[in-house]
């Protein structure tokens, strides 16, 4: 990556750079390569305050965490998941079934750890700003404060699973989440015997990565950039 210049540099030094960037081109959903060793408290501690800092809509911090230890409750949401994977596999073609039933989905019980984070749709006393216009952006900040625990979590070479293949509102009634609160990402924890070197539904070929050149548009959908070297950047992207 080009080094830049303007008045104010407030760029990260070279090495602390490589090193975001490496945790967001290495971050993996992790579903089989969980190790039974615990997650020491210090390390999990920093893994959620890195999701607390953020950005919320409003300030509103919308999320909490729930930290899973309880095999009981851990089974409970694992007979969860084959209830809603067997309702999801029925949904392909036959021959797309056989791939999806090949997947690994989930590492509920072979993770050390398990952890919600939910969204209290309620918190921000009143009329919240930034909110008036789109309600769900609730949902959206803590979207990002699973992203941030994610790349925080691979730094720490800690492998995160995110097992969306469960019913809502019976994970809710497991866990005794108050009526406003929506528990928007179910996650596995743990260290990793590897990192894959590919997202394993690309490995399996059940999906692959699209090209950016393909995604990017100028002022308008479909319409090309008008800045030619940005296009063929986006197609040569380095990062240091």
């Amino acid at each position: 990556m080009a080094e830049h210049s303007g008045r104010a540099d407030h760029a990260f030094p070279p090495p602390q750079r490589e090193g975001l960037y490496r945790a967001i081109h290495e971050r993996r959903d992790v579903r089989a390569q969980f190790l039974p060793d615990p997650v020491p408290p210090e390390v999990l501690a920093r893994l959620l305050d890195a999701a607390h800092h953020a950005p919320s809509v409003g300030f509103m911090q919308p999320w909490d965490f729930l930290v899973i230890d309880s095999l009981e409750v851990r089974r409970w949401v694992h007979r969860l998941f084959l209830q809603e994977n067997e309702r999801g596999a029925q949904q392909f073609s036959a021959e797309r079934q056989q791939a999806y039933r090949r997947l690994k989905l989930e590492g509920i019980l072979e993770s050390p750890l398990n952890l919600c984070i939910t969204c209290d749709r309620s918190r921000g006393d009143g009329p919240v700003l930034g909110r008036t216009s789109i309600v769900d952006t609730d949902l959206f900040s803590t979207c990002l404060a699973v992203q941030n625990l994610w790349l925080a979590a691979r730094a720490e070479g800690i492998g995160v699973g995110w097992v969306s293949i469960l019913d809502q509102q019976e994970l809710a009634t497991i866990l005794d989440l108050p009526e406003q609160v929506y528990p928007l990402a179910y996650l596995c924890l743990g260290y990793v015997s590897e990192f894959l070197q590919q997202p394993e539904l690309a490995r399996s070929g059940w999906r692959q990565r699209l090209p950016l050149t393909e995604l990017v548009h100028g002022n308008g959908w479909g319409q090309a950039l008008a800045d030619e070297a940005l296009h063929e950047a986006l197609g040569e992207v380095a990062w240091p």
